[in-house]
């Protein structure tokens, strides 16, 4: 059962013109969204950001992008479904729903490499 209750926050994914990387991410997220949603579980808004629109954005992402935050969590470089499904369970779904996507008969992704801040 999710533990969120709306409103939930916002999925937001910087990005720039050009970056192919951020192309993959869209995706990712855009299929991540269409299957939560086909299975009743809660969806966050998806906010875009061109770094290129802000200097101080551009300098602390530029190497980084596609990076994306939900809540609390963060990933950088962020490509992975895994990841991100990972990410979305976190933040989305609680504890109790991490617990189940690992547990020993369902190891999950090995190590992330995930940047949580919080």
């Amino acid at each position: 059962m999710p533990t969120v209750t709306a409103p939930l926050p916002d999925l937001v994914l910087y990005t720039r013109p050009g970056c192919g990387l951020c192309d993959e991410a869209r995706a990712a997220i855009d299929l991540l969204i269409a299957d939560r949603a086909a299975h009743g579980l809660p969806v966050p808004e998806v906010v875009e950001r061109n770094i290129d629109d802000d200097p101080a954005l551009h300098r602390e992402l530029f190497e980084r992008i596609p990076v994306i935050e939900l809540g609390p969590g963060r990933l950088e470089l962020a490509t992975s479904v895994a990841r991100l499904r990972r990410l979305f369970a976190d933040v989305l779904d609680g504890p109790a729903a991490i617990r189940s996507a690992t547990s020993p008969s369902n190891p999950g992704p090995a190590s992330t490499g995930e940047v949580v801040r919080g």
